[in-house]
């Protein structure tokens, strides 16, 4: 392969990592890419999966069921002896949408002495619909989980070939954030993806996120199936296959039906009970979450008035009185604050915590906590007049050369963003390093976790509290 030089990184881009994934390869496990005679051109990037949802990508971002790429890149001048450890990140988007394109690693390999590998999965219900014609048809893995194999043929083809780039395949860390973090929690626990790598990465995420059980996979992907106007048993697979790409996007918009299905070869008990009774791939973790998850879920709503949020309380029954005294409109700027606070604290961050504290009776857990006050947003989730620094995604700016930011971090933060403590992790899964505060190991007793601010990370002891993470789990428990 040919690949290109990109900031002081050599990249090595739209490698193909499977067959493309279309016509009797739609609604199927991942196949072994075509083989080619010569010097291949890795100099362009591969299109994103095809989108099910909006918000992933730009408008000008090419999509197409031929996605199955991935993008690798390691310190400019790497020597194939070099034996570096390995980055592999898995992008988040509800399952729904995203794409491993828009995280360009040049400078994280730099930075951090890596070699770097996006990946892309396929999204929607070509990543995750599931029938029993399908798990007929497929009995070594069951239906339902095609994005999580297409992950763990990504893994595959890095055990086989990253060294050949420099790499070292005994050194791969699996990282990923939202969707991404949870889809980190499946290859803990799936079967298929034992032996693959050595560490990882949660980033906003509470294992269990999204994981639907087979039974209520199979209703949605019925309700899908019916939606597409492919109805007849006998030539459902078929139609399916068959039918035009964009009619499956529209089918989803109404029946829905996205993550992993839990009760199969591929994913046999979901995530938080595969490490619970220790049917798990064992490795070191780093669990984290940003200060304000819920800012970004709110943005499309940014004036909330008090009758919204008192509304918004009301979902909670008997328990909104409680929520009301943990999140009290007079500790916000406005009831937006508070919601979002609240929100955020009960929808990822707290989830979050749970899994730290599952994961640290098991294994070595290191815990951060992402808190820039400068921080951008995502692209498209900017409301006039609201702060939403340290909210859900802002620190992949930090990490990648991002390209679906709102703006670039700015010059203030610039030192946090260099600190490259995932790095220190893939050598050697410990994420200390000289010259910065010492990064404590996570205990459920101490929740000692490294906030990271621009002013330089600190130790915290509280951050569970602060977050009202004992009453997120439980509400009817003594304030």
């Amino acid at each position: 392969m040919r690949g290109t030089p990109v900031g002081r990184a050599d990249a090595f881009l739209g490698l193909p990592c499977t067959a493309p994934p279309v016509k009797d390869l739609r609604f199927a496990p991942p196949a072994p890419a075509i083989p080619w005679r010569g010097v291949r051109d890795a100099s362009r990037q591969a299109p994103a999966c095809l989108q099910f949802q909006p918000g992933g990508i730009r408008e000008t971002q090419a999509t197409s069921e031929d996605c199955l790429y991935l993008d690798l890149y390691r310190p400019q001048g790497t020597r194939r002896s070099a034996k570096l450890p390995v980055i592999v990140w898995v992008h988040g988007g509800g399952y729904t949408q995203g794409t491993g394109v828009i995280y360009g690693g040049q400078t994280l390999a730099e930075r951090t002495g890596s070699v770097v590998v996006s990946i892309n999965y396929r999204v929607g219900a070509l990543g995750y619909l599931a029938l029993e014609q399908l798990d007929a048809e497929n009995p070594a893995t069951g239906s339902g989980n095609w994005g999580l194999l297409d992950q763990v043929a990504a893994l595959q083809w890095v055990k086989r070939n990253v060294d050949a780039f420099g790499g070292n395949a005994r050194k791969v860390t699996i990282a990923g954030q939202s969707a991404g973090g949870s889809a980190v929690c499946t290859l803990l626990a799936s079967p298929k993806a034992e032996g693959l790598f050595a560490r990882a990465s949660i980033q906003s995420a509470g294992c269990g996120l999204g994981e639907r059980p087979l039974t209520t996979a199979h209703e949605e992907g019925s309700a899908f199936a019916e939606q597409a106007e492919c109805t007849e048993a006998a030539t459902q697979v078929s139609c399916l296959r068959s039918a035009w790409a964009p009619n499956l996007v529209a089918a989803f918009q109404t029946a829905g039906g996205a993550g992993p299905v839990v009760g199969t070869p591929t994913l046999p008990q979901g995530s938080t009970e595969a490490i619970t009774d220790n049917q798990w791939n064992k490795v070191p973790v780093i669990v984290g979450a940003a200060a304000h998850e819920g800012k970004l879920f709110l943005s499309a709503t940014p004036n909330i008035t008090v009758a919204d949020y008192e509304s918004w309380l009301a979902s909670y029954g008997d328990n909104a009185d409680k929520v009301a005294a943990r999140y009290p409109l007079g500790d916000y700027p406005s009831p937006f604050y508070a919601q979002d606070q609240a929100f955020g604290d009960s929808f990822l961050y707290c989830g979050s915590d749970r899994t730290a504290d599952l994961l640290a009776t098991k294994t070595r857990v290191y815990r951060y906590e992402f808190d820039d006050p400068q921080s951008p947003t995502l692209y498209g989730f900017q409301p006039a007049g609201i702060d939403m620094s340290s909210t859900h995604s802002a620190e992949l700016a930090y990490l990648f050369d991002f390209t679906l930011g709102a703006a670039p971090v700015p010059r203030s933060s610039r030192r946090l963003a260099d600190e490259g403590l995932l790095g220190s992790f893939a050598e050697d899964a410990n994420p200390n390093q000289r010259g910065l505060p010492r990064w404590p190991r996570y205990r459920p007793s101490t929740h000692q976790t490294l906030v990271l601010r621009p002013d330089g990370p600190r130790v915290s002891s509280t951050i569970s509290a602060d977050h009202h993470c004992d009453f997120c789990a439980d509400p009817d428990a003594p304030a």
